[in-house]
């Protein structure tokens, strides 16, 4: 490869990027080359609205994985896009209104609005007798601060359900910034409510040794020469003890810290453009930010502490630990961090996904200085020993490379063997034709490889169904999953990804899609609404369950209920349906039915398989009521709509006593500007209609409160919806802070103005609406505007 001279502080300001050299070689015609996306690579834009009322409905009613019990709740945590128009929506659960560690859940969109699959973690039902901790906050948080050699801050302890254990248990759980063993810690600690004992912590600084900075002469986009990118949100390089943002130059040196800015500041900005060429995200979050980076850090090290990355210097301090697969390796964790439920608890699988996202890295950047490869650090000779891993072949370095029931147990680092086994295998194949080295197999098979493009979007889809608890195994299931969602079941992309787990010894998962069925597999989906109701006993209830198509044909569903309190029985019409088609669900209780409230299980049985969602019943004593009577709901409750935009949401009526009667359906209190509309205008007791509402350009930003009447024989009833229109100016009073946005991702110190409040965002949060339960979490009231 042809050289050119070493460049020494050579800065040169373009407009709208800045032309450097960092100090050593690089190619004629390295990474400056234009790249322009396929159709099939292009990032989706945000979730739309269809997307999310979608999984907000799959979510409430139940559907499949997302049963819960009468006392459970979900609440929406984030949403990101994905390849082929799919959207993840994730989800945290509460019990009686406390959070649920543990307790998560994924929902998979299409474009369509089509729920294409539901994940939860499996920690079971939660079930406790009292919300009444024996043990105080304040002993709860020394006990977490006990965890730490020392603290520079740490959160007000707050009750949770742990759900993580073998059983849920009521604890408090706290975060903790501070030092462990002379390293920075950003630390959760779970302490058990009632007997003090501390459950377990997880820390948000996950480390790497790491050097290098031999990127070359290179383009960076700059704030005027300022490192600080205008396009890229969050991302900036900074001296990680004065904190001073560095400008664009440097001497090009190994141990100068400006020149090293550059090289962190570059490998992200290559990382940021992968995620969105190739896999389909928005930035390092997954809503278009990213994160401040420091150098100087004087320690043999780098790591990702939650917030930012840190980087020090190798053994001999002749360079900064800012090669481009370490940066990519600790954004990694960021992305680890920011997709489904967090870092995965299974030691090894946080690094995995930090050593791929440095690979991917660096073979989108195709950077002479710094080629592709599957080494990882491979510029740090940190020790004299060269790479600190080999992917292709994890055993080179005594890491494993087979997974095995002692991988939970290893050291992190080496536990990233066999996940880093199975993404070379994937994609570079068992014995590559490109000059890439062959990869011996646990089973002594071969395995096609299908390009590191393709391997990095079902890595990407894969972890973007993340929940709770989740290891190396459920990543199997997950990533055949995806590949079928992306390339489809008849398609080498699914052939081997399920080669590749097996040639690790990661066996066929439960569940787990076949390969090779030819065309489009036909499923469907199911849903209740309203999915609660009040039952008396001698009387009957109604709900409607409705059907859809997910994938190929219509097919017969046949509906039954389990689960039912004793004395109540249930009733389908019609018994049986064509996908896509409604069902009217009737319960009815003799006198002496079983009182109190108990989740009933619907289940839709078909020839591709069951889908399940569930109802949640409650019975109550006294004499059936006189005459008919129905009720109102909808779902979702509230909705953000940006000017010149629409939202829906669905309007379910129910046969509360009697007989059904015709129920007249209206919508009030729309603001100047916003037309609301409920179609059809009539129905009959236990049907269904759409709540329609459109926001004109003009429109003034703001909350507004609408109320759809249903008025019948038997009298009126009412529903609340809530429209937020984004936006606008902010109310008066609340200092300048824009409207609370569901669709927007907010960081600690972000403000924001809802429902007449100012709030203060003390974590990071997309769609949880300040002031809903549970977002304590996130967000904290500062008080009226």
């Amino acid at each position: 490869m042809r050289r050119k001279s070493v460049l020494t502080g050579l800065v040169v300001i373009t407009t709208g990027a800045a032309m450097i050299a960092s100090g050593l070689h690089t190619s004629a015609d390295a990474a400056d080359r234009p790249r322009t996306p396929t159709p099939a690579t292009t990032a989706a834009g945000a979730p739309s609205t269809t997307a999310l009322a979608a999984a907000d409905r799959a979510a409430a009613s139940g559907f499949d994985d997302l049963a819960k019990g009468p006392n459970d709740a979900f609440l929406r945590r984030s949403a990101v896009s994905g390849l082929r128009g799919l959207q993840y929506i994730t989800y945290d659960r509460t019990y009686r209104g406390v959070p649920v560690v543990g307790g998560d859940a994924t929902v998979v969109v299409d474009s369509s609005g089509r729920v294409r699959d539901t994940l939860a973690a499996a920690h079971g039902r939660v079930s406790l007798t009292s919300l009444q901790p024996k043990l105080s906050a304040a002993k709860a948080g020394a006990t977490a601060r006990a965890q730490l050699d020392s603290v520079s801050s740490a959160s007000a302890p707050q009750l949770v359900v742990y759900a993580l254990s073998a059983r849920p248990r009521l604890a408090y759980e706290s975060q903790l910034l501070g030092t462990r063993d002379n390293a920075p810690s950003s630390l959760h600690v779970w302490v058990d409510a009632l007997t003090g004992k501390v459950l377990s912590t997880k820390d948000d600084v996950v480390s790497e040794a790491a050097r290098g900075y031999l990127n070359g002469s290179v383009q960076i986009d700059t704030n005027g020469g300022l490192l600080q990118d205008p396009q890229r949100a969050g991302l900036s390089c900074a001296n990680n003890s004065t904190k001073q943002t560095y400008r664009n130059g440097g001497t090009g040196t190994g141990t100068d810290l400006q020149t090293a800015c550059v090289d962190a500041y570059y490998a992200v900005q290559q990382e940021w453009t992968m995620l969105q060429s190739w896999l389909g995200r928005r930035g390092i979050d997954g809503n278009g930010r990213g994160f401040p980076l420091y150098v100087g850090l004087n320690d043999v090290n780098a790591y990702w502490d939650g917030r930012s990355g840190t980087f020090g210097h190798n053994r001999a301090n002749s360079a900064q630990a800012v090669s481009m697969d370490v940066v990519g390796h600790e954004m990694g964790h960021a992305i680890d961090q920011f997709t489904g439920a967090g870092t995965a608890s299974e030691a090894g699988l946080g690094e995995a996904t930090g050593d791929i996202f440095g690979a991917l890295t660096e073979a989108y950047a195709n950077n002479a200085g710094d080629p592709a490869d599957y080494t990882v650090g491979e510029k740090i000779n940190l020790v004299g020993n060269g790479p600190i891993r080999y992917m292709h072949n994890p055993a080179t370095n005594g890491d494993p490379s087979c997974y095995s029931s002692a991988i939970p147990g290893t050291e992190v680092h080496a536990a990233a063997g066999p996940t880093n086994h199975w993404f070379y295998l994937l994609a570079e194949g068992s014995r590559p034709a490109n000059g890439n080295p062959a990869s011996p197999t646990c089973d002594g098979s071969t395995v096609p490889g299908i390009g590191i493009q393709k391997a990095g979007q079902i890595f990407m889809a894969a972890m973007s169904m993340k929940t709770s608890g989740w290891n190396a195994p459920k990543y199997r299931g997950a990533s055949v999953r995806s590949a079928v969602n992306l390339f489809g079941a008849n398609s080498q992309e699914c052939v081997s990804t399920k080669a590749a787990w097996s040639a690790v010894s990661i066996g066929t998962q439960s569940g787990e899609p076949a390969c090779g069925t030819p065309g489009p597999s036909n499923d469907f989906s199911l849903s209740v609404s309203p999915s609660s109701g009040s039952l008396r006993q001698g009387g009957t209830v109604t709900t409607t369950v409705a059907t859809q198509v997910s994938s190929g044909n219509a097919q017969p569903v046949t509906l039954s209920a389990s689960g039912l309190p004793s004395g109540v029985t249930a009733t389908f019409s019609p018994a049986t349906v064509t996908a896509g088609q409604p069902s009217t669900l009737t319960l009815r209780a003799i006198a002496t039915a079983a009182v109190g409230s108990k989740a009933v299980t619907v289940t839709g049985s078909a020839a591709s398989g069951n889908h399940t969602a569930t109802y949640t019943l409650t019975v109550t004593t006294g004499q059936p009521p006189t005459g008919d009577d129905f009720s109102v709901s909808v779902s979702p409750q509230a909705g953000t709509v940006a000017p010149g935009n629409s939202v829906t949401a669905a309007v379910a009526t129910a046969t509360t006593s009697g007989n059904a009667q015709p129920v007249n359906l209206a919508v009030t209190g729309a603001p100047t500007g916003v037309t609301a509309s409920v179609s059809p205008s009539s129905v009959t007791s236990g049907g269904s209609a759409t709540l329609t509402v459109s926001v004109s350009s003009t429109a003034t930003a703001g909350t507004y409160p609408l109320t759809v009447t249903g008025t019948g024989t038997g009298g009126t009833h009412t529903a609340a919806y809530t429209l937020t229109v984004s936006g606008g100016t902010p109310p008066q009073g609340c200092g300048g802070a824009a409207a609370w946005n569901a669709g927007q991702g907010y960081l600690p110190g972000d403000k924001v103005s809802h429902n007449g409040h100012l709030w203060n965002s003390t974590w990071y949060s997309t769609g949880a609406e300040p002031g809903a339960p549970g977002s304590w979490a996130v967000w904290s009231d500062a008080g009226a505007c």
